[in-house]
């Protein structure tokens, strides 16, 4: 029997004041109703006119200092102008408000010391709230006063106002909690965003033939074969067996491609001339714009191409154009299967690539993040322990990105975030980051945002319409073992738009159905899978601000398939698990069979009377049985989403040398010795599992042997007892064999023998194919 899980380990139910305290079980009130209320003053400076000239050229490089207590954020200031526009603004965060006078001062950018024009105060008992969806508050225009109170010349447009983080200008405001972030890389580096994947396609190429083809060395049967490359991926059909000049392949290549289509596909005819040297005898390029794109199984036209074959005249490389080989393909793009870039256990979407394929969405899942508790120091900073952490959600295509809360163990971000459903059987996943690109100071080019932990939530184990508020443990496995790096708080709620709908989609494949017409293999897809992580990380790290490559790959479990000994245990005893319930019935009949509980036993014994005489009441007391069952367990229902389970997983009893295999490169960089000791380690692993897979066999070979006359004394033995049973239950009725067999099974243990019974003996000795095997 394992022990539970440590509690600090556990999911924990909490009752946090959402919506300003509107949300109460299913019903919608507001855009934001599934995260805390965080009130904000807002500054929005518009531009200013008039302003008179304080340098000794009389012109004016004005700008804006607006400044609460010890927060003071600043507007970009403009060169030579006396009308600047501006259309910033700041936020700060009424928990830290330490001042009852908001200042915005307008000052005029100097070499020396910035001379002072004039500025405008306000009083924060007699800022105006505003609360979405009211209109935004309008700008006026402020009369600009010196230090004394007296009027100044110019003026200034501004907006002054009380809002939460539902208020549009929250995204892209200057923010009092990030006040010691500097530049505009590393401000735009802080604020939330969301991101769309790429589309993704599968490309097929079919290599038919080629035509014609000219090698130099004339005398010799030419050893072809194509290769093709896209981007980064490169492949190559086998070589052609017909050693002509017109080859045959006949061989699909597959690739993922991604809109916009950047890159064409490459072809070559090569010719191996030695072991390590292949002659290129005609090469092409296609863009993929010009391409089919097909939504079913039905086949393309195919093309013939022209290879255009380039030579060396004097130093310089010319096409020459005399005389074109060409080749036979059949090339498209795609549609109708699922680009698989997440592991097919936790995808989040598994629509086919053409939205014509697409069916209509089933509800909406919105998820409030609320904040987080107890995070680790991720890094140093001015000799003390930091973190600056940020949260990133993906489910289907859509990425989101939360703002970076600076310097803080305890983060309260409160962003609600929305997507449309489109099948139930999926799972978001939820990462939190420490952000290393804050700093420019800190080398911030090759630094990577280090994993706090993530979350995932499988939608179908959700009731609908509920607001679930968990505190989700961060656990993340370490070398030296797993550990928590704190805790994430989440509402989340998954509406239905129709029950009907989403009932339909338990009867739907999980796949597309080309997946099942034109399946691809395990290989295939395992390669096609790393193609379009990489694709997926490429191009998030090129938006901006950039989704790092470290953050996608930890969100997509890239290197999730990688030999774990840990992880082998784990699926070892999930399957143990799986089997122990069949186990227990097995005891249980055998405790029956052998009168252990005698009351039981003859209860057992008048159910099945009652079924062998009505043999039409088998199947529904089957079926009343299991619906028995599934009420009875109703009362025991999980009510909590599922989260992590470090029992499950094996992680906190896992050795330090498998922790250490498992964390090693690919390939590995331990030294030999360690190496010798790890393959000699799973050489026994796999031994095991190889006279188990072994054993199998052998008892389904045993079933074949029956008939196939391999033992011809123990087949005749068989048949004739194959007859005498015919003809006995030919001529005795069925209820009475029935009853015969089971009340033999049910005999009293002073009618049973300690030795197997003649069957099982007869079974035992049946020849398998195991004495034919080196």
């Amino acid at each position: 029997m394992q022990r539970p899980p440590p509690e600090d380990f556990l999911l924990k139910e909490t009752k946090p004041h959402l919506g300003g305290g509107k949300v109460s079980g299913d019903k919608l009130t507001s855009t934001y109703d599934l995260v805390e209320q965080m009130q904000y003053l807002y500054v929005r400076v518009v531009k200013a006119k008039d302003l008179p000239g304080k340098d000794v050229t009389g012109s004016c490089d004005p700008y804006v200092e607006v400044k609460l207590g010890n927060y003071k954020g600043t507007t970009r200031h403009f060169e030579k102008k006396t009308n600047p526009e501006w259309n910033q603004v700041f936020a700060f965060s009424k928990d830290r408000l330490q001042a009852s006078v908001l200042e915005a001062i307008v000052k005029d950018k100097d070499v020396v010391k910035d001379d002072f024009i004039g500025r405008v105060w306000f009083d924060l008992n007699e800022v105006p709230k505003r609360v979405p969806p009211d209109s935004p508050l309008a700008p006026q225009w402020y009369r600009l006063e010196d230090r004394k109170g007296d009027k100044a010349k110019g003026e200034l447009m501004l907006a002054v106002w009380m809002g939460t983080q539902a208020d549009e200008a929250f995204p892209e405001a200057w923010h009092s909690d990030a006040a010691t972030v500097s530049g505009t890389d590393a401000l735009a580096n802080i604020r939330s965003k969301v991101y769309l994947s790429p589309k993704l396609w599968y490309l097929r190429v079919n290599v038919i033939e080629a035509q014609d083809l000219q090698p130099t060395d004339k005398g010799r049967y030419p050893e072809v074969f194509v290769k093709a490359i896209l981007g980064n991926q490169a492949l190559r059909t086998r070589i052609s067996q017909s050693r002509s000049i017109n080859p045959m392949w006949n061989e699909d290549l597959m690739f993922v491609a991604a809109e916009p289509f950047e890159e064409p596909l490459i072809l070559s005819v090569e010719d191996r001339v030695a072991p390590n040297k292949d002659e290129v005898l005609g090469r092409c390029g296609i863009p993929l714009h010009f391409v089919d794109r097909r939504l079913d199984h039905k086949p393309v036209n195919t093309r013939w191409f022209n290879l255009d074959r380039h030579i060396v005249v004097e130093g310089e490389k010319k096409k020459e154009t005399k005389f074109a080989s060409r080749i036979h393909m059949r090339i498209c793009l795609e549609g109708g299967y699922h680009v698989l870039d997440e592991s097919t256990h936790y995808s989040s979407d598994l629509r086919p690539t053409a939205k014509q394929l697409w069916k209509s969405g089933i509800g909406v899942l919105e998820v409030g993040i609320l904040n987080a508790q107890g995070l680790m120091p991720m890094k140093t900073k001015d000799g003390r322990g930091t973190t600056d952490a940020y949260c990133v959600a993906k489910y289907g295509q859509k990425w989101v990105r939360t703002r970076t809360i600076i310097d803080s163990f305890t983060p309260r971000w409160n962003e609600q975030y929305t997507w449309e459903v489109f099948d139930p059987c999926t799972v978001i996943t939820i990462g939190v980051f420490d952000n290393c690109h804050l700093h420019l100071g800190d080398k911030a080019g090759g630094a990577k945002d280090s994993k706090i932990g993530k979350v995932r939530i499988r939608l179908s184990t959700l009731e609908t319409d509920r607001v679930y508020t968990h505190s989700y443990p961060l656990l993340v496995l370490h070398p030296n073992g797993v550990k928590k790096m704190g805790e994430i708080h989440l509402a989340v709620r998954f509406t239905c738009s129709s029950l009907l709908n989403m009932m339909h989609m338990y009867s739907q494949p999980l796949l597309p159905k080309m997946h099942y017409i034109h399946p691809l293999t395990v290989s295939q897809l395992d390669s096609l899978r790393h193609q379009a992580t990489q694709i997926v990380s490429m191009r998030l790290s090129r938006a901006e601000p950039p989704l790092r490559k470290e953050v996608v790959e930890y969100m997509l479990d890239v290197g999730s398939h990688m030999w774990s000994m840990r992880r082998s245990k784990a699926n070892f005893f999930r399957i143990m698990g799986v089997l122990s319930g069949l186990i227990a019935v097995g005891k249980w009949f055998d405790q029956i069979c052998n009168w252990k509980s005698p009351i039981t036993t003859v209860l057992i014994h008048i159910l099945f009377i009652i079924l062998v005489m009505y043999p039409e009441l088998i199947l529904p007391t089957i079926f009343l049985y299991l619906f028995l069952i599934g009420i009875w367990y109703y009362r025991w229902r999980p009510r909590h989403p599922p989260h992590m389970d470090t029992r499950l997983s094996h992680a906190d009893s896992a050795h330090p040398d498998e922790l250490d295999e498992e964390f090693d490169t690919f390939p590995t960089s331990r030294p030999n010795e360690v190496v010798r000791m790890r393959y000699d380690r799973l050489r026994s692993i796999a031994g095991r599992i190889q006279t188990v897979v072994g054993d199998l066999a052998t008892q389904g070979e045993r079933m074949k042997s029956l008939l196939s006359w391999r033992d011809p004394r123990a087949t005749s033995l068989f048949l004739i007892f194959c007859l005498l049973a015919a003809v006995i239950l030919y001529v005795t009725p069925f209820q009475v064999v029935a009853l015969l067999a089971g009340i033999y099974v049910l005999r009293h243990p002073r009618f049973r023998h300690k030795l197997p019974s003649v069957p099982l003996n007869f079974f035992r000795r049946l020849p398998a194919r195991t004495d034919c095997m080196l």
